[in-house]
């Protein structure tokens, strides 16, 4: 059901890998009748076109003159969001195994960043200009992409939780694996030297743990409502 709220705001919701942001994200832009942004998609998206162009993805500086020749395009419906690289529908090609385990060194890499938060910030200016709210989600939301956003929300969940959402997700593999993959991206991206996942020191923590989708929802619309 969509809530009436006042002002549009930009809601940045950032978080670990499996915490629940791409379902929380849409649920609350859905509800307040605001655009979505997935800003992981558009660096799923960049990786899969720097594989499919044969570039070695631990190659930083290959990656970095490949990117300049990348074009994505993200839709902001959160009905039905859209993503595509180089002109090729990619929505489920960027969630396959091979896109996931080079994702994280792509990430990383600052000229990588520069390119996707330059267009981030296009997108939220789009949305703004139009007077419409928008949720971003990411990993560097409230502290880099959109630091000024009214409501920024760091949305988390324990290890094991995340696990077992991300393995149901996947078709109900070993978790114990998934553990052990979302540990390892948790490391890259809070060591990674360009816009670390980091917690905004005004965001609000979230804890999804023991929350269902719908009460994670129900809360965050509420704090909109609080700051819009």
């Amino acid at each position: 059901m969509r809530s009436t709220v006042g002002t549009p705001i930009v809601i940045a919701i950032d978080g670990p890998s499996g915490s629940g942001k791409s379902s929380t994200s849409r649920g609350v832009a859905s509800a307040l009748g605001y655009d979505y942004l997935d800003t992981g998609a558009m660096y799923r998206a960049m990786t899969w076109a720097l594989l499919q162009r044969g570039v070695d993805v631990e190659d930083a500086d290959a990656v970095a003159v490949a990117a300049d020749d990348v074009s994505i395009r993200v839709g902001t419906d959160p009905q039905a969001p859209t993503i595509q690289a180089d002109g090729t529908d990619v929505a489920g090609p960027i969630r396959q195994d091979e896109v996931t385990t080079a994702v994280s060194p792509v990430s990383a890499v600052p000229h990588v960043r520069e390119l996707l938060v330059r267009a981030q910030r296009e997108v939220i200016a789009t949305s703004s200009g139009a007077g419409r709210g928008i949720v971003v989600e990411g990993r560097d939301i409230g502290t880099v992409v959109a630091p000024d956003a009214p409501l920024k929300v760091y949305l988390v969940a324990d290890t094991a939780a995340r696990a077992a959402r991300r393995a149901a997700e996947l078709g109900g593999v070993d978790a114990s694996l998934t553990e052990a993959s979302l540990t390892r991206r948790d490391t890259i991206d809070s060591t990674r030297t360009a816009s670390p996942l980091v917690q905004a020191d005004d965001a609000v923590v979230v804890d999804s743990t023991h929350l269902t989708l719908d009460e994670v929802i129900e809360h965050i619309v509420g704090l909109a409502r609080e700051r819009s």
